[in-house]
């Protein structure tokens, strides 16, 4: 946690990285294994790292500004953030530097007191001779000003790169390779815009992906280019859009809706894993306030996610969510008793139902891949080399997607069923379905398919 509250995740940590070598160098440092005298006074965060040399490395890292951190440390790399800041914030995220129980060591503690002068006295500059307090909020206005500053400029750069690249013909982004793509997504993270620079790397991996690549590539860019005029329009846009286009770029946000208390039913748990990052996503649904919500939870360097929450289970807990129109994620709250067994069910809704859920969320949010839905009465039945979803009580169905035909779930769904219907629980987007839990008729407990 920051001194402000906004808790932060590995992959905000990896989108500071200077380039890719350096998040892959950082992420091995994220381990508690060349690190020693490591703590943490909720705004700052300091450790020694062994290198190859006979003394270990101070490093220290200012979070108090999740917008802008600063970072110190005494090996000779030119880079900025290096891989031990780097590793050492990655170390922090995942619970493994321990509160301190007095003052930072004096090697921390001057450079924090030297940095935290510097500031001020640049903030009393601004501010026309008064200094400001570390709660200030006209200097946190600022803060923010600045860093939108540095995200137009980067988004006005990716629309140039873009029309570059439409107008010399898609052909020319396969012979590039993926090294174009990394570039510019190095200067969108320059840019402290690391949505932006996500996207620019999935579009890396585009090119020569198999039949029909330059209209994927094509679709993309447009996305991309969307979001661009978005962020860069944004003043004309309603307030709930906005917030969901300064998500999608990257901007920290902290889950400010009210609190809700409600019995929460684990609906699905999944992890989605790279190599600099584990994601786990947890779908709930509230049994009174007939919500659906996602957690999200990071593990770094091959450390599993801390949140675990068994499918099927009921939890009754507060959820905050997320700004952002039609978004689903939230902040898991108090919890007033351990997840315990239920009899609940969300409502299922037709394929078609489904279908039209997600074609009304995505004049919240275009850049949408799916929505969460709970298909009632289908049947899974095979549609030439594909498989899909069959409404048992009208002509329609929906298609699986392409992964999620290719792993095991698929055959426990097709057990499950044994050809009558069931209620399924998965995510329904531009691809297809991903089904992600089931029910069978009448009673019976969940069945995770993922």
């Amino acid at each position: 946690m920051t001194q402000q509250g906004v808790r932060w995740t590995a992959d905000q940590v990896l989108a500071l990285a200077p380039d890719a070598a350096s998040r892959k160098a950082g992420g091995k440092l994220g381990a508690a294994g060349p690190w020693s005298e490591t703590g943490t006074d909720g705004g700052t965060v300091w450790g020694l790292c062994k290198g190859s040399g006979s003394k270990p490395y101070q490093t220290v890292v200012d979070v108090t500004d999740a917008s802008r951190p600063a970072y110190t440390c005494g090996c000779p790399s030119r880079k900025f953030p290096c891989k031990h800041a780097l590793g050492l914030l990655l170390l922090w995220v995942g619970g493994d530097v321990a509160e301190a129980q007095g003052r930072a060591p004096d090697w921390a503690g001057e450079w924090l007191a030297a940095r935290r002068r510097r500031a001020a006295e640049r903030d009393a500059a601004d501010a026309g001779g008064s200094t400001p307090g570390p709660g200030d909020p006209e200097a946190a206005r600022r803060r923010a000003a600045r860093r939108a500053e540095r995200v137009t400029a980067g988004a006005t750069e990716l629309e140039q790169r873009l029309t570059d690249l439409l107008r010399g013909g898609l052909a020319a982004a396969e012979q590039a390779g993926y090294g174009l793509w990394e570039e510019t997504a190095a200067r969108m993270v320059d840019a402290q815009a690391p949505g932006l620079a996500s996207r620019v790397r999935e579009l890396g991996a585009i090119p020569a992906s198999g039949p029909d690549w330059p209209v994927r590539l094509l679709e993309e860019c447009a996305l991309l280019h969307l979001l661009d005029q978005g962020w860069l329009r944004r003043e004309r846009l309603p307030g709930a859009l906005a917030a969901t286009v300064r998500s999608r770029v990257g901007l920290p946000a902290s889950a400010d809706g009210p609190p809700v208390r409600d019995h929460w039913l684990v609906l699905a748990q999944y992890d989605v894993a790279d190599s600099r990052l584990t994601t786990r996503r947890i779908w709930l649904y509230g049994a009174e306030s007939r919500r659906t919500a996602l957690l999200l939870s990071y593990g770094a360097a091959g450390r599993v996610p801390e949140l675990a929450l068994p499918v099927g289970l009921t939890l009754d807990a507060e959820l905050s969510a997320y700004p952002g129109a039609g978004q689903p994620r939230a902040s898991l709250g108090e919890r007033f008793a351990p997840p315990a067994p239920s009899a609940i069910r969300p409502p299922g809704v037709t394929t078609a139902e489904a279908a039209a859920r997600y074609g009304e969320a995505l004049r919240d949010d275009p850049w949408l891949d799916s929505v969460p839905v709970t298909l009632d009465r289908v049947v899974p039945a095979p549609d030439g080399d594909s498989w899909q979803l069959a409404d048992a009580d009208q002509d329609t169905a929906l298609p699986l997607t392409p992964s999620a035909r290719s792993r095991p779930g698929l055959w426990r769904l097709v057990a499950l069923s044994g050809g009558a219907p069931v209620t399924v629980f998965g995510e329904c987007g531009h691809q297809g379905f991903t089904p992600l839990t089931a029910w069978p008729r009448g009673a019976g407990e969940a069945v995770p398919l993922h």
